[in-house]
């Protein structure tokens, strides 16, 4: 009876310790944010104001790790070769993981399937600009109004062939039947310097990355590209309501993990996550940048992952738009 008894304690005790055991400290060592951008960027200074909150949270040092070049193929693809330990996770962003989807054809995984999602971090629309020295128009209507009267001869500045610059612009074309040259830059501060100049006096381009020239009147904000109009740009119109109804482009970051990272790691990083919705200060600076502190759940980001991919293709497809 006692031998009984003692084996039923250690049974049991074994079997609370398998909680214990699924539920190990985590992070147990430094970890790591892959950025697909280069220091500076909006998905840079994102990373930038959350790795401390949660290194303090979670008691381990978060590094940002920016790994710039090939239109954002280059730090995806070291993210998803990395151990799916909960060492490293993705700073995704719009282009990186749902452009780049469309236009790339010889990825050697498939964006929608390749990364577990976390949470979608930061959402904001684009801002469309122009050099209104060089290009003098007031609003969308005259911009489109313009370029109709002159076809070919408007020319419009892009982070790179594939950027999110490029392809909103692209977007717009389509959608308005208009014939704009395009000229690529190498990433997002030399785009808003050939709007500044004139060399190519009209862009898409991320608020975060505009937002200082708009305010010193270095550039013109015509519209944003979300279906509402921003919150903190209540005089400024939509492209939806400004003669291209449903015209929406969002510029989006999230993390995301290699495929297979532990459920319990993901969750406790996805816990939080949403922790920093209560950051007062926190929301107030990224509102300030142009965009929304939003951290939904990992199904709302698969979400908006599918449905960025299959409009991007659509557009790649109905254009003709092929990465160089």
């Amino acid at each position: 009876m006692i031998r009984r008894r003692s084996l039923l304690a250690a049974a049991t005790a074994a079997c609370a310790a398998r909680p214990a055991l699924a539920q190990a400290p985590w992070p147990t060592r430094p970890v790591r944010f892959i950025l697909p951008d280069g220091a500076g960027a909006g998905n840079d200074t994102t990373a930038r104001l959350i790795a401390p909150l949660l290194e303090a949270a979670l008691g381990q040092p978060f590094i940002v790790d920016n790994r710039p070049g090939a239109g954002g193929r280059i730090g995806v693809e070291a993210a998803f070769r990395s151990p799916p330990d909960g060492s490293t996770f993705l700073l995704g962003n719009a282009g990186s993981n749902g452009i780049n989807a469309a236009i790339y054809r010889d990825l050697p995984f498939d964006l929608a399937t390749a990364f577990d999602p976390v949470a979608l971090l930061v959402v904001g629309p684009n801002a469309l600009i122009v050099n209104s020295r060089a290009l003098p128009v007031a609003n969308v209507a005259e911009l489109i109004a313009t370029a109709r009267a002159q076809p070919g001869r408007l020319s419009y500045a892009s982070a790179g062939a594939g950027s999110s610059a490029h392809m909103n612009m692209e977007l717009f074309k389509h959608q308005a039947g208009l014939d704009i040259v395009h000229v690529p830059y190498r990433g997002a501060p030399a785009l808003v310097q050939a709007v500044i100049t004139g060399e190519a006096p009209l862009a898409f381009a991320n608020l975060v990355n505009v937002m200082p020239q708009v305010r010193s009147g270095e550039v013109k904000l015509l519209a944003v590209t979300s279906l509402a109009r921003a919150t903190d740009l209540p005089d400024t119109p939509t492209v939806h309501e400004s003669g291209l109804p449903g015209f929406e482009s969002l510029a989006w970051n999230g993390l995301l993990a290699p495929k297979g990272t532990p459920a319990p790691i993901r969750e406790r990083l996805h816990a939080e996550l949403t922790k920093l919705r209560g950051n007062a200060a926190l929301q107030e600076r990224v509102r300030l940048l142009g965009g929304e502190l939003a951290v939904s759940s990992p199904q709302e980001f698969q979400a908006r992952i599918d449905a960025d991919i299959a409009k991007w293709k659509r557009l790649a497809e109905a254009a003709n738009i092929q990465a160089q």
